[in-house]
C-alpha cells in the first residue's frame, strides 16, 4: 500500500473510532430510583420499574447526550396502596402526565456532570446530576459496546406542582438516581 493511501485508511479508521455511538437504553438493566422525606421522620425509597431511551457518546471527546424516559405507572415503593396513591390524580395523576423525561448533556475527557432538564407532571425544570461512574465494555454476548452509568441530582418537586404532605412538614427534596446500562446500536 502507497504511504498516501495507507495515511487515508488510518485516517478514516480512527475518524470511525471517534465518531459519537448511538446506544439504546437497556430496559431490564435500568431502574431510576429517588428518595423522599416522610414528614422529617424518615425516607421513603423507591423506583421506577419501566424505563426507555437512549445515549449517545463520543469516546473520543468525552461528549454526548442522554434522554432517558420513566415510566410513571412503574412506580415502585414496595407498598402497594402508596404506588397506588402515586399513580392517582393527588400526586403523578398518570392518566394525565404518563412519564417523566431527563434529557440532559455530558462533556470532557473524564465528564463529571449531566446539565440538562427534568419534565415533570408537565413542568421542565432545570438539572443536573453528578455522574458518579462511566464505563463502558464490550458485551460478552452481544460482540457490541455496553456501557453502565450512575448519576445522581436532588430537585425540589414543589417546582414541579407536586407539593403534597408540605403543609403537614414534608420537605420537597427528592434525590434522584439514575442507574442506567445501555447497548450500541447494531
Amino acid at each position: 500500500m502507497k504511504p498516501l493511501a495507507l495515511a487515508a485508511t488510518l485516517l478514516a479508521a480512527s475518524l470511525a473510532q471517534a465518531a459519537p455511538v448511538t446506544y439504546d437504553i437497556e430496559p431490564t438493566h435500568t431502574y431510576p430510583s429517588f428518595e423522599a422525606d416522610h414528614m422529617g421522620l424518615s425516607y421513603w425509597r423507591g423506583k421506577l420499574n419501566k424505563s426507555a431511551g437512549t445515549i449517545v457518546y463520543d469516546k473520543a471527546t468525552g461528549s454526548g447526550s442522554v434522554d432517558v424516559q420513566m415510566d410513571l405507572a412503574s412506580i415502585d415503593f414496595g407498598l402497594d396502596a402508596m404506588n397506588a396513591w402515586a399513580r392517582g390524580d393527588k400526586f403523578f395523576n398518570v392518566d394525565k402526565n404518563p412519564s417523566a423525561t431527563f434529557k440532559g448533556r455530558f462533556d470532557g475527557a473524564l465528564p463529571a456532570k449531566l446539565v440538562g432538564e427534568l419534565t415533570l407532571n408537565g413542568r421542565t425544570q432545570p438539572l443536573t446530576l453528578t455522574i458518579h461512574q462511566l464505563k463502558c465494555i464490550p458485551h460478552p454476548m452481544l460482540k457490541r459496546d455496553f456501557c453502565g452509568a450512575d448519576a445522581s441530582g436532588t430537585f425540589n418537586r414543589d417546582d414541579f406542582g407536586l407539593g403534597a404532605g408540605k403543609d403537614w412538614g414534608f420537605k420537597m427534596d427528592v434525590n434522584l438516581r439514575i442507574q442506567v446500562e445501555a447497548i450500541a446500536k447494531e
